[in-house]
Formats: C-alpha cells, sequence, structure tokens
C-alpha cells in the first residue's frame, strides 16, 4: 500500500484509563507539523513520491570548551541544500523523508501535514525508530543464551560454548549468534493501535511500546498488513 507519513520524536510512556476503568499503556508521539518539500513524478523520476521535511534547522549551537568558554557557531546549509527548500518556499528543515503515494497532485509544495489529517483513531499503524544502544554485549545478553551451570566449579557461566561443527563443515557457518554490537539499529514494529489523537498539540498516543529511546526520531505510517 502506498500512503503518506509523518516524522516525529517519542516524548516517552504513560497510562490512561478507557470509559470502564481498564488501564491502557500508551507510549506518547509527537508527530510534525511537516512540510511538502519535493514532489517527484513518473514523468520525471520515474515513480510518483512525495518528500517531506522535520524540525528547522537550529542556527545557533553553543559548545563548551574544557577551559570554560563557550563558543557560538553558526550552523548553515549549502547553496545547493538551501535552493532545494526554497523551491518550496520553506525553512531548511533537519530531517527528510520520501513516501511513495498513488495521486501526487493532492499535494502542494510548502503545504503543512499534520497528524489528524492522516492518521485516525482506532487505526493501526506501522512504527520505525533506532533502537537503544547497549554497547558491546555478550551471547546471554544479547541472544539470550541459557549459559552454563551455576554451581560444582563449573567456570561456564556465560561463556558462548561451541560456535561451530567439528569435522564436518570444520568452520563456523554464517549468520552463527556471538558476542558483539547490542542495540542501535533500525527496528519497525507493526500494527501498533492509535488509541488517541491530540489535535492541537500534535500527539500521538498509541498502545504498547516504541522502539527507540526518549526524544528518538521515529517514522509513522498507515499499517501495511492491516490492509
Amino acid at each position: 500500500m502506498k500512503s503518506l507519513g509523518l516524522l516525529g520524536r517519542k516524548l516517552g510512556m504513560t497510562t490512561i484509563f478507557d470509559g470502564k476503568g481498564n488501564s491502557i499503556p500508551v507510549t506518547v508521539l509527537a508527530l510534525g507539523p511537516c512540510f511538502v518539500v519535493q514532489k517527484k513524478t513518473v514523468a520525471t523520476d520515474g515513480y510518483n513520491a512525495i518528500q517531506i521535511g522535520f524540525e528547522k534547522i537550529n542556527t545557533k549551537h553553543e559548545r563548551r570548551h574544557v577551559n570554560g568558554k563557550v563558543v557560538r557557531k553558526v550552523v548553515t546549509p549549502n547553496k545547493p541544500m538551501a535552493g532545494h527548500f526554497k523551491k518550496a518556499n520553506l525553512d531548511p528543515l533537519n530531517n527528510l523523508i520520501e513516501f511513495r503515494v498513488e495521486d501526487v497532485e493532492k499535494y502542494q509544495l510548502g503545504q503543512e501535514l499534520k497528524a489528524e489529517t492522516i492518521f485516525q483513531e482506532n487505526t493501526c499503524i506501522d512504527i520505525t525508530g533506532l533502537s537503544k544502544g547497549r554497547g558491546f554485549a555478550g551471547g546471554v545478553k544479547r541472544w539470550h543464551y541459557k549459559g552454563g551451570h551455576a554451581t560444582h566449579g563449573s567456570m561456564h557461566h556465560r561463556a558462548p560454548g561451541s560456535i561451530g561443527s567439528s569435522s564436518s563443515p570444520s568452520r563456523v557457518l554464517k549468520n552463527q549468534h556471538m558476542p558483539g554490537r547490542m542495540g542501535g539499529k533500525k527496528v519497525t514494529v507493526q500494527n501498533i493501535k492509535v488509541v488517541k489523537i491530540d489535535t492541537e498539540k500534535n500527539i500521538l498516543l498509541v498502545n504498547g511500546a516504541v522502539p527507540g529511546a526518549k526524544g528518538g526520531l521515529i517514522v509513522c505510517k498507515h499499517a501495511v498488513l492491516a490492509q
């Protein structure tokens, strides 16, 4: 299914109650406002798509040195990027993403997109985010290894154990679960129900957990499997 989505930030989790008094764990998402930066058509690019942007670039960045001095550095986009946004009569935006759509003519350059215009309550959406980085982790934490004996002189509590075969094939197979860097990868959760939409603040309350830490960038779009 080709449909438009939105960029936003994960604010955290809380609990709300329905009309029967049942508690519902929800994640609070601040979506948009996003803006249409570019329109792509079959005639010009070979496919129909909409590029949207989120969050204006902060032109002032403060950095404190070890000696206590504060240096203010002005951050500005380069000329090609500035011209790209100028075509849509927009200020430079920090995050860009592209969605394939069926009808490009429904959208205008510079158009503001909000949560209530795309999503509805009691529908399902897919949410993509960057999982929390856990650093280097062993097999027990990363892949939920059972581990060895905890008593009787065992020296194999959390070691990975054998990772390959003996005489055949005499090597470690591909995709073998090993210790390594854990987290920090793109994760998508599907069929997350939209519990409530706050139209004034562009906030979505979705049922359950969403990948990423507080303040992390997330992408919301209509659920594919629900269709």
